[in-house]
């Protein structure tokens, strides 16, 4: 085994929030039981971390890009071409991928729910078959993700990913007209895309309705929502990045996978995960377990706190974090104690429950390690991190942190070692 330093960072999405009254005061992770993060923010250092920068999309594309010190601000591709690496789609030089969501707009045109309902991974499967049946051509593909998370292809030098869209999980409630595709440039093809994608839109929803799978359902998956489109990624790999370490994600969706294997990570599958409360919470802790003795750096990610917060459900919220505690961070902790590893907590981005959408406010972090002299905070919360020892971080620090590499040469900022 290589003598490099081990890390570990647990990634609670969407997790942040903001302090509620019906909580005295608290936000919802100062309210929840979590002893396990606050052993890592009471036996570790504390601060916050910027995961969305200025001018890009508050998204988990962007904001788990920079936890990795991907720097989005340079490479970002867009989350649609992301995911389709995670899916293995191989996109030709001038395909435009785009995430598809399976959304439910109510008879007013209201989108009333990004997730449809969270619909099942079975359902979702039928009705991208079914589409793929349909509307498949030379002009447009579309592939089934997880659950309401699916793709669409456009093919062809004729479409452009210069078009300005609305994420679905921060447009909930909103009319549909008001959420329309737009140029963000005067050329023919941006201008052709969004002709293109509205009228494959409204065919699309005619014929979800009257699918079968749809009838009598409360929030039926009766439309596509098209967003953050892109091209091929070129990213940098994690191994050239820092040094030659190397790693590996655990995820249930596609957007992480993609990050992960855009970056030569290893991807691990783990089976029954599925990205909301009944995710495979042992079956990640035994796969972390493994990955950490063959890899220097695993990133262990929990997508249900973020599709809670979504939702704007305040007690599925605190039973998802305290789940996240109880089952993910605890085990690991205690298998790898005293083992020589470093490990970080923290938020892909906030999701307020009172919004029920992603804001760009720094996230709570903590981090511990045989050679990081404690703070004197005790307790993981977004009110106690900002007063701890490290400050803001951003860009490579986090990693380089973990990982216990020198810092990166300018134009980067400067950042200090452990």
């Amino acid at each position: 085994m290589k003598d490099f330093q081990k890390a570990v960072i647990f990634l609670p999405d969407g997790m942040a929030d903001d302090p509620l009254p019906e909580l005295g005061g608290l936000t919802p992770l100062e309210y929840a039981r979590t002893p396990a993060m606050d052993s890592i923010a009471a036996r570790g250092v504390n601060g916050t971390f910027r995961t969305l920068p200025p001018g890009l999309p508050t998204s988990s594309d962007v904001a788990n890009m920079s936890v990795l010190g991907f720097q989005p601000e340079s490479n970002y591709p867009g989350r649609g071409p992301i995911e389709a690496a995670s899916q293995g789609i191989e996109l030709a030089d001038d395909d435009v991928a785009w995430r598809c969501n399976l959304v439910y707009v109510s008879p007013d045109n209201v989108l009333r729910d990004y997730s449809a309902g969270h619909l099942t991974d079975a359902d979702s499967a039928v009705l991208m078959d079914a589409l793929k049946r349909e509307f498949d051509s030379g002009d447009v593909t579309f592939h089934h993700g997880v659950s309401y998370r699916n793709l669409l292809v456009l093919h062809g030098k004729r479409f452009s990913d210069r078009i300005a869209y609305q994420k679905p999980d921060s447009s909930q409630d909103m009319p549909v007209a008001e959420l329309k595709l737009k140029p963000l440039d005067d050329s023919p093809e941006a201008a052709y895309t969004v002709k293109f994608l509205e009228d494959l839109s409204l065919r699309a929803a005619k014929f979800l309705s009257a699918h079968p799978l749809n009838a009598q359902k409360s929030a039926p998956a009766n439309w596509i929502w098209p967003w953050s489109p892109g091209y091929r990624p070129r990213m940098r790999m994690f191994s050239e990045r820092y040094a030659g370490r190397t790693g590996a994600v655990i995820s249930a969706v596609d957007v992480i996978k993609g990050l992960g294997k855009c970056s030569g990570m290893e991807v691990i599958d783990v089976p029954g995960a599925t990205g909301f409360l009944d995710t495979n919470y042992a079956g990640k802790v035994d796969a972390a377990l493994r990955a950490i003795e063959k890899f220097d750096l695993v990133y262990v990610h929990v997508e249900a706190i973020d599709e809670c917060s979504h939702l704007g459900d305040l007690k599925l919220k605190l039973r998802a974090i305290e789940d996240f505690d109880a089952r993910i961070v605890a085990p690991i902790l205690r298998a790898l104690e005293g083992k020589n590893c470093n490990f970080a907590v923290l938020p892909d981005h906030p999701v307020p429950i009172r919004l029920r959408k992603h804001t760009t406010t720094p996230v709570p972090l903590a981090i511990c390690g045989p050679r990081f002299a404690p703070d004197q905070v005790m307790k993981f919360s977004e009110t106690l991190a900002p007063t701890g020892s490290l400050g803001l971080l951003k860009k490579e620090e986090l990693v380089r942190k973990l990982l216990e590499l020198p810092c990166p040469e300018p134009p980067s900022p400067p950042c200090t070692k452990p």
